[in-house]
């Protein structure tokens, strides 16, 4: 299994060997390698098996250093960045060609992105690239929050997961483009549309789910337990799955005389829902049970982005 520690100096070393580290975000846990190097990126799509068409985001230590690998940094993609970095957004802009095709699965635009965790920015501004790191776990699999979320699934492929705790927003970044300067959200996460708009207007939302995706997250099937899940009012699944045993993810309402239940958030706070999600389904995916029943949260803020994690996660 892969050694676990703190130290910036053991993931710094081996990331400049080429090799990948696991590093710790505000969103979930990310699996790092030195994006301007071919073999280390394509070593990523190996290690997660994921598929050569599925992008991958860009992570560096601040506004400066995302200007060096984008051709154009237009104006309301900047106001985003200054208000909200450090934070869960993403930017998907035009890459300039020293930005490996491998890493955006030949497409003319990178996500890049400068997460809010104080172990992984001061590894950024250390390292002389930046890193490639999509979610730290199989593809296709429920994204990792932990450190141990990392060492179940791929700790015989990789030598060190820097620690940095549990996740504090625990989904992936929002993911914006522009066209003409007008914003797209590509990928709900974990800065809300509400938050966006506030910074630079209406924006348009293009969740399009696709073989051919323009951003990371945006297949049908995504983020999902191994387990079969359905997704819906929670009272008639439990109606229609009686004879089963069954697993169950609610919001708020905890049901009477079930063993295996979570409650993302008893309180009804959708920031705490969002930062419990993926824990509570790897949770739940390792119980004795046939079937995973869960219901949307309230469709507001960041309950969209939870929402859509669900669909993707019941998709399977």
């Amino acid at each position: 299994m892969a050694e676990i520690g703190k130290n910036i100096e053991t993931a710094k070393r081996l990331l400049e060997m080429g090799e990948l580290v696991a590093i710790p975000t505000e969103t979930v846990y990310g699996l790092a390698g030195n994006a301007l190097n071919e073999k280390a990126v394509l070593e990523i799509f190996k290690v997660k098996n994921r598929p050569q068409f599925d992008p991958l985001i860009v992570h560096v230590a601040n506004l400066e250093k995302a200007k060096e690998l984008v051709e154009d940094f237009p104006g309301k993609a900047e106001k985003l960045a200054t208000r909200f970095w450090p934070g869960p957004l993403t930017l998907l802009l035009k890459k300039k060609v020293h930005i490996p095709d491998l890493v955006t699965s030949g497409l003319e635009t990178v996500g890049v992105r400068c997460p809010d965790h104080e172990l992984t920015r001061s590894l950024l501004q250390q390292l002389s690239f930046p890193l490639a790191a999509p979610s730290a776990n199989p593809f296709g699999y429920i994204s990792p929050t932990r450190p141990e979320h990392v060492n179940e699934q791929l700790g015989e492929k990789i030598k060190y997961i820097l620690d940095g705790g549990e996740c504090l927003v625990g989904i992936e970044s929002t993911i914006v483009g522009f066209e003409n300067d007008f914003p797209i959200v590509y990928r709900l996460g974990g800065l809300s549309i509400e938050k966006i708009e506030l910074v630079v207007g209406k924006v348009s939302v293009q969740l399009n789910s696709s073989s051919n995706p323009q951003a990371p997250g945006q297949l049908i099937s995504h983020y999902a337990p191994k387990k079969k899940m359905k997704l819906g009012n929670l009272d008639e699944l439990l109606r229609t799955h009686k004879t089963e045993r069954v697993g169950v993810l609610t919001f708020q309402k905890q049901r009477d005389q079930l063993d295996n239940q979570i409650v993302l958030s008893a309180s009804g706070n959708l920031e705490e829902a969002a930062q419990r999600l993926f824990a509570s389904l790897r949770a739940l995916d390792k119980k004795d049970i046939d079937i995973i029943l869960a219901e949307e949260v309230p469709n507001i803020g960041l309950g969209k982005a939870i929402n859509d994690r669900l669909r993707r996660a019941a998709a399977g």
